[in-house]
């Protein structure tokens, strides 16, 4: 390890920290000094490191490493694992990928890797997998994300473009300026603002909140879940139903349309299509008006507040903000489509602090003005199979090879894996129907997993390779999406037997004749001053200077300059949309899509509408709840689960779930004891706490611990074993965890 004239620092998704190290142990975090409201979720690897949960050498399940690929799969959760040496492994691994290759095809190679391992630009752990992949023909990839992915592929369809406008939201500074009234769908949401992809160097988003409402912003929050707005901002509630937002911007929309408070100049010069979504709006087409009336009755609001809403709306300047969790829900393309009509509707779209917005808070970097640099990261390569899911499509392609599905407007056709291999994810977390899941997962012959700890994946693979954390390797936390640029230090070795991703990957690469195809001849210190040097050019384009490497390291953090004007999402369009054309057909926002239309699907037609969810309190039987199951606040996904911050927040090692005082009442439960949350796809334990900040009729409990099976019941209260593994349409075929019906029962 490198001697520095200064304390090492360590960055990941949740914030940056200085390290202490005594006698080769790291024995605290310590919370960045730039950052005004550090997340404590970092300091819960401590005690982790090296615990009981640390897997420290190459493990191999018994019934595959007796019987060979395709052994006992039915076993894997409860084999036991037999220690090997990494040649052993590496062999293993080479002869097993041969196998498959030579009597299936690349495409029966599945990459589920699916982000979030480390903060670093080198140690990227799926770039890693798939480049190596990629020097030996290909795999399986996936589409999307399980956070938003039906706005990933509907939204272009609407606006052109989706990553591009979710980057650059308006500013917070540009809000509290110029913004009045700022309504969120689904809240803002502080404790999601504690992560952001590639590094947190500063978390912005209280301060930005509370920034506006100090300028006299007004919040209204429209969520289930009084928390999705922290009481301290005095914001006003709006406690809908869960998954009927779609309806509720319907019956503001009809509200506009019926008073004449739409802004017509702008859906004349800026939009196409409103006169076919107006038919429907209004009942011409269907029948049926999208009343105030007709909203209350679906989201169980008053219409009186409906038609107030609209009103505020329409004479006030004016920001909608959606969330991503709106999209987990069936028919998830829906809620998006419909704000982003709510918003042309008023006619604010490119304006200071109006306008539209995706998910306020549900990252740290969403609102924070910065400059978007194209840095360097570690090559993938090509990939010369392109078989492909949505990324929500697991379970169905495991189960169904050679079935048809439809996505975006094509049919494919799911391949037949025979090898699935996981580095820097945990589907055992993020899958909805976990229990289907766990069944499907024995259809594959192999499954390796790169892990660093044992959890549910490293516990159902196969062969489990013992991977570092970003404590024990060097790298850089330098990311678009955060103004910080941090040198990521080795702070200690490698625990026991584990390597870094970029190591392990080599190791297979030389058993199979790739290793310089797979390193270029470079040694990740080379890789990472190359990643360095070509984003210093990069930066330089936009006007950014970046220091040489070793200043860098002396240093050891930078923080590049925000530009020098708030960011305004779609200014240049709406300054002159001729000169700056939205990259749809039209050129315009399309409210009407004549491309999805033609598509000629029955669950996501042309325009925004509502459709009735599967599961939703609509259809409810009496004794139903409906859950939300969203983002935790003490880890990010379930990364952290088994430390002292995550497990401070269940004394009685299960998950926490609220519930409104009426709904515990009604089943005779009581404040602190153990409740059991059951459907007809399983079960899971929960710690019960009664609060009026939740909607009656729903329940909440966070995503994130650890999957520990018995029988089809989680003993940790992991939500996704009772969640509806079903695409949010034929479109985007996205995750709808967030439509869910379960019963509550004591233990």
């Amino acid at each position: 390890m490198t001697q520095l004239d200064r304390d090492l620092l360590t960055s990941s998704h949740w914030g940056t920290y200085g390290v202490d190290v005594s006698d080769g142990h790291v024995t605290a975090l310590r919370d960045f000094e730039q950052d005004p409201d550090p997340s404590p979720i970092g300091h819960g690897i401590v005690d982790v490191l090296n615990g009981p949960t640390r897997i420290t050498a190459p493990m191999v399940r018994k019934g595959w490493l007796e019987g060979g690929p395709g052994a006992a799969p039915d076993k894997r959760g409860s084999d036991e694992f037999i220690e090997v040496s990494w040649n052993e492994v590496n062999d293993l691994i080479a002869n097993e990928l041969s196998r498959v290759k030579r009597s299936h095809g690349n495409s029966a190679i599945y990459a589920g890797s699916y982000g979030w391992a480390s903060a670093g630009r080198f140690h990227h752990a799926q770039s890693q997998l798939k480049r190596f992949l990629n020097c030996i023909g290909g795999y399986t990839s996936s589409k999307n994300t399980y956070s938003y992915a039906a706005a990933e592929v509907v939204v272009p369809h609407v606006l052109g473009d989706f990553g591009r406008f979710l980057n650059n939201c308006t500013s917070w500074e540009s809000i509290t300026s110029d913004c009045e009234l700022f309504v969120a769908f689904g809240g803002v949401p502080l404790k999601n603002g504690q992560i952001s992809q590639g590094g947190v160097g500063a978390h912005v988003q209280k301060g930005g909140l509370q920034s506006a409402v100090n300028a006299g912003v007004k919040f209204v929050n429209i969520s289930p879940l009084r928390s999705d707005l922290l009481c301290q901002f005095e914001g006003e509630w709006l406690a809908l139903r869960p998954s009927t937002d779609t309806a509720l911007m319907l019956g503001l929309a009809h509200v506009l349309v019926n008073e004449g408070l739409q802004n017509q100049d702008f859906l004349d010069s800026y939009t196409v299509g409103f006169e076919i979504f107006s038919a429907y709006l209004l009942g011409d087409s269907d029948g049926v008006p999208k009343t105030a009336e007709w909203a209350a009755e679906i989201c169980d609001l008053p219409a009186q507040d409906i038609r107030a809403l609209a009103r505020r709306m329409a004479q006030s300047r004016t920001m909608i903000s959606v969330a991503w969790a709106l999209t987990r829900q069936d028919h998830g393309e829906q809620p998006f489509w419909a704000a982003i009509t709510l918003a042309a509707m008023l006619g604010q779209i490119g304006l200071p602090g109006t306008g539209i917005g995706f998910g306020y808070s549900a990252t740290n970097n969403v609102g924070l003005a910065r400059y978007q640099i194209d840095y360097a990261s570690f090559p993938q390569g090509q990939n010369a199979v392109k078989n492909f899911i949505p990324v929500a499509r697991l379970t169905d392609m495991l189960e169904n090879p050679g079935d048809a599905f439809s996505y975006n407007g094509n049919f494919y056709e799911y391949p037949d894996i025979r090898l699935v291999w996981w580095a820097g994810g945990n589907p055992f977390h993020h899958h909805q129907d976990l229990n289907r899941m766990r069944r499907a997962w024995a259809r594959p012959e192999t499954i390796i997993a790169n892990e660093w700890c044992w959890n549910a994946l490293a516990q159902h693979a196969d062969i489990v390779l013992p991977c570092t954390t970003t404590l024990e390797r060097s790298d850089i936390a330098m990311t678009p999406k955060d103004p910080y640029i941090v040198a990521m230090d080795r702070a200690i070795n490698p625990v026991g037997k584990s390597r870094d991703d970029h190591s392990i990957f080599r190791g297979i690469a030389a058993k199979m004749d790739v290793e310089e195809n797979f390193t270029e001849g470079r040694s990740p210190q080379e890789w990472q001053r190359w990643i360095w040097d070509v984003s210093r050019q990069q930066a330089a384009k936009v006007g950014v200077t970046l220091p040489d490497w070793d200043t860098f390291q002396r240093c050891g953090w930078i923080k590049v300059p925000k530009p020098d004007v708030p960011i305004i999402m779609m200014e240049k369009f709406r300054a002159n949309p001729k000169t700056h054309p939205l990259s749809t057909p039209s050129g315009k926002i399309e409210i009407h899509s004549d491309t999805i239309a033609s598509f000629n699907y029955e669950d996501c037609p042309g325009h925004p509408v509502w459709l009735k969810p599967e599961e939703w309190l609509g259809n409810a039987s009496p004794l139903q709840l409906h859950m939300i199951s969203n983002q935790p606040r003490n880890k990010l996904h379930s990364q952290l689960d088994h430390g002292s911050v995550s497990k401070s927040d269940r004394p009685k090692g299960v998950e926490p779930v609220t519930m409104h005082p009426r709904d515990a009442a009604a089943r005779g439960l009581e404040a602190g004891q153990i409740v059991q949350l059951h459907n007809s796809r399983g079960a899971c334990r929960a710690q019960l706490t009664i609060s009026e900040t939740i909607r009656f009729g729903v329940i909440q409990i966070a995503t994130g611990a650890w999957y520990q099976p018995d029988g089809d019941t989680c003993q940790h209260g992991n939500p996704n074993v009772l969640t509806l593994d079903k695409g949010t349409s034929q479109l985007a075929q996205g995750p709808i965890a967030h439509s869910c019906l379960v019963e509550v029962r004591p233990e």
